[in-house]
């Protein structure tokens, strides 16, 4: 949107600015404004030391007033008509909120897994941009999408700077570090703020959270905790969630015994195979391990595996096995928005009994 230069925004017609409700993400806020919205991003990565402000406003709203390009780190004319995407646990936001036809490229189609928007990928709807760590930023100019929504380690991505210098804001989602899975799916209320579906949004929020809140309280009715074990070793290092992890609260929601819950570092753990088979030996079960997808793949990887009572009783469980049809993992894409379906999986191996008749979303025995 092309702007005079102006004095700062004026924010004296609009009095009593009211804040967009969160109940657990802390990463964003949208102030509200009589005329305009700000979203902003304090925590797009771990440690992030820099505060995103963007302006949202109207294309009315914006023909009536001039806004300081320098007060804000963009200004975005809402609701979004044209997206671009480079996450995705971004997609189902989008579908969720009815929107996902504004999505006009994404870096690494193949790892979309949604069956609507893979449909939209063959059609030519969505155009291949590429990979995140190296968009291809002539093609992205060429769709001209109104923003850029992606994810960052440290905000250095030299493409997405091209992108920026271009005119087209890039918005970090950091809907990835937040503490608990319920708190990275309410980041659904920021692409609300973005498409002007913040009722829509806090509705179907308030859903997830319900039936979330309704599986934790169900399992906690569990007559007993199954002890478990995660993760699998890379290089010779096992890699387990830490205890205060959302990975870890799904298992405490689930009310199960994880025989790391207890630990506070912040990242994942990194173990020792001695370490952890001395721990986990005679573990119930076993979720998640790595990208492993049957047994003779654990068990060529290293042999040490087969020790495991999870492994000699079949009791391993994985995602990996669920897939789009170009091979992108289902949980990876759906996992964030939904938690209250993954905490249900997790309910279905851990306590069978509570969830008869319930058909697992991500989840299944290892092969």
């Amino acid at each position: 949107m092309a702007c005079k230069k102006s004095k700062s925004i004026d924010q004296t017609p609009n009095t009593s600015p009211s804040l967009l409700e969160l109940s657990y993400a802390e990463g964003f806020k949208v102030t509200n404004y009589k005329t305009y919205n700000i979203l902003t991003i304090s925590n797009p990565w771990p440690k992030a030391e820099k505060t995103y402000r963007y302006a949202l406003i109207s294309k009315s709203e914006a023909s009536k007033m001039t806004l300081n390009k320098e007060d804000f780190d963009g200004i975005i004319i809402t609701p979004i008509q044209n997206i671009v995407v480079t996450s995705t646990t971004h997609i189902p936001a989008l579908e969720l909120l009815g929107v996902e036809q504004s999505l006009v490229g994404f870096p690494g189609t193949d790892y979309i897994s949604s069956e609507k928007t893979r449909t939209r990928i063959d059609d030519g709807d969505i155009r291949e941009l590429g990979n995140t760590e190296g968009i291809n930023t002539e093609a992205l100019l060429e769709l001209r999408p109104n923003i850029v929504v992606t994810f960052g380690v440290d905000g250095t991505n030299k493409s997405l700077e091209i992108i920026q210098k271009s005119g087209i804001p890039v918005i970090y989602n950091g809907d990835w570090v937040e503490k608990s899975p319920l708190a990275k799916a309410e980041w659904i209320k920021f692409f609300g703020a973005l498409y002007n579906k913040v009722k829509e949004a806090e509705a179907i929020f308030t859903q997830i959270e319900t039936d979330y809140l309704e599986a934790k309280k169900l399992a906690s009715a569990a007559k007993s905790k199954p002890t478990v074990l995660c993760g699998a070793m890379y290089k010779d290092v096992w890699y387990l969630p830490n205890g205060t992890s959302p990975e870890a609260q799904f298992l405490k929601d689930a009310n199960t015994n994880y025989l790391w819950s207890d630990t506070t570092e912040s990242g994942s753990l990194s173990l020792s195979f001695e370490a952890v088979f001395e721990k986990a030996k005679n573990a119930q079960l076993w979720l998640s391990p790595s990208y492993y997808t049957s047994y003779k793949d654990l068990e060529e990887s290293s042999a040490h595996y087969t020790q495991f009572d999870a492994f000699k009783n079949k009791s391993i469980y994985t995602f990996s096995n669920t897939t789009g049809k170009t091979g992108g993992v289902l949980y990876y894409e759906l996992g964030t928005s939904r938690p209250d379906l993954v905490l249900k999986d997790m309910i279905k191996i851990c306590h069978p009994d509570l969830l008869p008749d319930y058909k697992s979303t991500f989840f299944n025995p290892l092969k």
